[in-house]
């Protein structure tokens, strides 16, 4: 197999020749900017070479070209129509109607429901006489009250009790002029109040209840 025999030092070129044929390239290279490119591309021909060759031409055909569709796109854009406002998405319609449904039907639920219950009892206790007043109650149901003592004051035992013995007591106290609170029943049956009159003189206790209850009446 043939080697290619390496050139001997006196073969290569020498410093002063590279720089020559760099120079010689760089002068091609600016020649060929001048006279070509720069007339083809952007219409600038500073020699005469270019329009002489009918690149100069061609250079103003394009820049015109890019200008005009540079101004086009202006034009388009200050003429652009606001963009109307976009009509109400599927969910947010949903979410509205559902809004107005809801508010209709529990309007009409709370006129149809009944207001609450109010009701109000007194009854009068000889000295030593007890007596009891109980509302009916279903478990859950609430019921606010107040009382207060004509004359004097009484012991008293606010409780409830329901069916297989179940019993509660609320609160109690002795010698009291009255009270006030709220019931919330644990289990169905009667919740209320027993007062006692411990004094020398009778009293009259005057009760007011409302609320969700069946009856309020005086224990026989």
């Amino acid at each position: 197999m043939y080697n290619t025999d390496m050139p001997t030092r006196a073969e290569l070129p020498t410093s002063a020749q590279l720089v020559r044929s760099t120079l010689i390239a760089a002068g091609v290279a600016a020649a060929l900017l001048v006279t070509v490119v720069l007339p083809s591309e952007y219409g600038i021909d500073p020699t005469g070479v270019g329009r002489a060759l009918g690149l100069a031409e061609m250079g103003e055909i394009k820049t015109q070209l890019a200008e005009e569709a540079e101004a086009e796109a202006d034009r388009a854009k200050d003429q652009t129509a606001p963009t109307p406002a976009a009509p109400a998405a599927p969910e947010q319609r949903s979410s509205l109607l559902g809004s107005i449904f809801a508010q209709l039907v529990i309007g009409s639920a709370q006129a149809q429901a009944p207001a609450a219950k109010l009701q109000e009892i007194s009854v009068t206790l000889q000295p030593g006489e007890g007596t009891e007043v109980k509302a009916d109650m279903k478990q859950g149901a609430k019921l606010t009250y107040s009382w207060k003592v004509e004359g004097g004051t009484v012991n008293h035992d606010t409780h409830g009790a329901g069916p297989g013995g179940k019993e509660v007591s609320y609160s109690k106290g002795r010698g009291v002029p009255g009270d006030e609170g709220e019931i919330t029943a644990g289990f169905d049956g009667g919740h209320g109040w027993f007062w006692r009159n411990r004094g020398s003189a009778p009293v009259t206790v005057k009760l007011t209840a409302s609320g969700d209850f069946g009856s309020l009446k005086q224990a026989k």
